[in-house]
This record gives structure tokens, C-alpha cells and sequence, in this order.
């Protein structure tokens, strides 16, 4: 689960630093604004990405899917943009639980140690 995980907010992290100039030139927000709310999400992101080991990292990741979000208000195109990552973190959270519940049904060693 973490590996999807941190692969959802590392693409993610790229996409939040790229909209810094989107809100820059289209949007017309100051880049005092612009810099270090895209930046600061985007290194949030990564932050969380390393934080995946325990609970606080699963939490933040799902802050910045809302604040992804939540970035359609100035950029519309990031609705759409920041749901499909939210889709993305939910799929990878799902998908990687069932991973490693078939991983471990199917060995042993892994099913008398958990």
C-alpha cells in the first residue's frame, strides 16, 4: 500500500509545483500567494510520501487531495485535476490493503507473524 501511495504523492507533488505558474499567469494571483502555497503543498506531499510508514502520512496525503481540491476555486481545471489524484489515493490505498492481504494469505511465515 505505501508504494502506491508515495507514488500517487510524488506525481502529485510534480503536478501541485506545475500549477505555480498556472495561478501565476492565468489566474492572476501574486506570486507571493502563488509560490508558496503550490510549493509548500507540493513538498507536503513529499514529506507525507516519506511519513507513509505510520498513520500521520496516510492523514496528510488526504489533506493535500482536499487542498488539491480545493485549488479549483483559483484554477478550475485543477476540480478535475485534483480528483482525479483523490481517485488515485483512494485506488492505491484500496488496492495496496489487498495486496498485502493476498500477499499475506499466500505466505506463511507472514500469516503466523501477523
Amino acid at each position: 500500500m505505501r508504494s502506491l501511495a508515495s507514488i500517487v504523492l510524488g506525481f502529485e507533488a510534480l503536478l501541485l509545483a506545475l500549477v505555480t505558474p498556472v495561478m501565476i499567469s492565468v489566474a492572476d494571483v501574486e506570486p507571493g500567494t502563488a509560490v508558496p502555497v503550490c510549493v509548500g503543498l507540493a513538498l507536503l506531499a513529499i514529506v507525507a510520501a516519506g511519513l507513509l510508514r505510520s498513520q500521520v502520512g496516510y492523514i496528510i496525503g488526504s489533506v493535500i487531495q482536499v487542498a488539491a481540491v480545493g485549488l479549483g476555486f483559483v484554477v478550475p481545471v485543477m476540480f478535475l485535476l485534483g480528483l482525479a489524484f483523490a481517485a488515485f489515493w483512494v485506488m492505491a490505498i484500496v488496492l495496496g490493503r489487498r495486496i498485502e492481504e493476498a500477499k499475506r494469505l499466500n505466505d506463511p511465515n507472514l500469516s503466523q507473524a501477523g
